[in-house]
C-alpha cells in the first residue's frame, strides 16, 4: 500500500481535504502531522477517527529527527505540505514564526523528502521514482492588483506582509529543489478559501461568529478590498486532481472565479441570517468599520485557466451557493 505524509492536516484545508483523499484514493494510508497550534483542531477529523488507513502523528515540522524517523517508518513516497502560519494580522505582530514555519519547515520537509528518494541529483532510488512532493501556497506570494487583471501562473512575485513573503520563500525553495535536485515537485497557489471547518478568526467565520452573538462584526477600511472566494471543497478537489496528474516541476493556479469585496461579503451574510434565523432588527445593524491593517492588499484575483484546460477541473460552487452551504455547517457547530 502507498503511504503518503500530509502536513497541516488538522488545519482549515487539511482536515477538509484528508477525508475527501482517503474516500477517494482507498488504496493510500495517511499519515497526518500536525503541531496543534491554535490553528489546529483534532475536532475537525472526527469522521475519520479509527479509520483503517489514516493515523495522527503530533509533531512539528521544524523536527528533523521527527520527519526523518516519519519516513524510516512509514515509507513514504508522497507529501502533501499544507503546514504553515496563514493569518497575515499575526505575521504582522510576530514576522518570526512565520519565517521559522513556512520557510525552514518546508526546507527541513523537502530535504529529508529529497535525502530519502534521491541517489544523487535526477536519480531515483528504486521504487521512488513517482515520489512526489507537493507544495501547497497562496495567490498573496504575487502581491496586489488594481481593478483588472489576473493572477497567472507566470505573474512575478510580489509579496507584501511578512506572511505572503514567508510563502514565496517557501515557494522558491521547493523549485530549488525541482531544478537543482530533479526531485518531483508540484505546487498549487489557490485564492481565498472559505467553508466548513474554518478557524474562528478569519474574515467569514468572524462575520458569523460576530453576528449571532449581537456583537459588531469589524470590517477592515471602508470594506472595498477584493478577494477571490473558493469554497475549500472545489480547492479538495483541485489539490487531489493536480498531486495525481499534474505535471512534475508545474506550478497551477487554483481559483473560484468568485470576486466579491468585503462589503458585498458582509451584506450577503447578513441577508441569509436574515432569512434563516430571522432577529427584530437586521443583522446589518451590527456592521462596522474599523481602522485599516498595514499593507492591506487591495485586489486578488486567480486566473485557473490552466488548472481546468490540462486537468479539467472546474469549481462546482459559486460564492452564493457556498456561502449558504457554509452558514448552515456553522449554525449547526454554534448549536452545540
Amino acid at each position: 500500500m502507498k503511504s503518503l505524509l500530509i502536513t497541516g492536516g488538522a488545519g482549515f484545508i487539511g482536515s477538509n481535504f484528508i477525508p475527501y483523499f482517503l474516500e477517494n484514493n482507498k488504496d493510500v494510508k495517511v499519515v497526518n502531522l500536525d503541531l496543534l497550534t491554535y490553528a489546529g483542531n483534532l475536532e475537525n477529523l472526527m469522521e475519520i477517527e479509527g479509520h483503517e488507513h489514516y493515523e495522527f502523528v503530533e509533531g512539528d515540522i521544524c523536527d528533523r529527527k521527527l520527519i526523518e524517523s516519519l519516513f524510516n517508518k512509514h515509507n513514504f513516497d508522497g507529501v502533501i505540505h499544507f503546514a504553515a502560519e496563514s493569518h497575515v494580522d499575526n505575521s504582522i505582530e510576530n514576522p518570526d514564526a512565520f519565517v521559522r514555519t513556512n520557510v525552514f519547515g518546508t526546507f527541513n520537509l523537502i530535504d529529508v523528502a529529497k535525502d530519502f528518494w534521491m541517489q544523487s541529483p535526477f536519480k531515483f532510488k528504486d521504487g521512488f521514482e513517482n515520489s512526489r512532493f507537493h507544495h501547497i501556497s497562496t495567490d498573496e506570494v504575487y502581491g496586489t492588483l488594481g481593478d483588472t487583471g489576473l493572477f497567472t501562473e507566470k505573474t512575478p512575485y510580489s509579496p507584501n506582509s511578512p506572511y505572503s513573503a514567508s510563502k514565496a520563500s517557501s515557494d522558491f525553495l521547493v523549485r530549488s529543489y525541482f531544478h537543482t535536485y530533479g526531485m518531483n515537485v508540484i505546487t498549487t497557489n489557490c485564492s481565498n478559501n472559505y467553508g466548513p471547518k474554518q478557524h474562528n478568526e478569519k474574515l467569514i467565520p468572524t462575520i458569523i461568529r460576530k453576528a449571532l452573538s449581537n456583537d459588531e462584526i469589524p470590517i477592515y477600511g471602508d470594506g472595498k478590498n477584493i478577494r477571490d472566494w473558493l469554497y475549500v471543497l472545489d480547492h479538495c478537489r483541485g489539490i487531489n486532481l493536480v498531486y495525481k496528474n499534474g505535471k512534475l516541476g508545474e506550478t497551477y493556479n487554483i481559483g473560484g472565479r468568485n470576486e466579491r469585496n468585503n462589503l458585498y461579503i458582509v451584506n450577503k451574510i447578513c441577508e441569509i441570517l436574515d432569512e434563516v434565523q430571522p432577529k427584530i432588527e437586521s443583522y446589518k445593524n451590527q456592521i462596522s468599520f474599523v481602522k485599516d491593517r498595514p499593507g492591506h492588499d487591495f485586489r486578488y484575483a486567480i486566473d485557473a485557466s490552466k488548472i481546468e484546460r490540462e486537468l479539467g477541473w472546474k469549481a462546482q460552487e459559486n460564492f452564493e451557493s457556498g456561502i449558504l452551504k457554509t452558514i448552515h455547517w456553522y449554525l449547526e457547530k454554534y448549536k452545540k
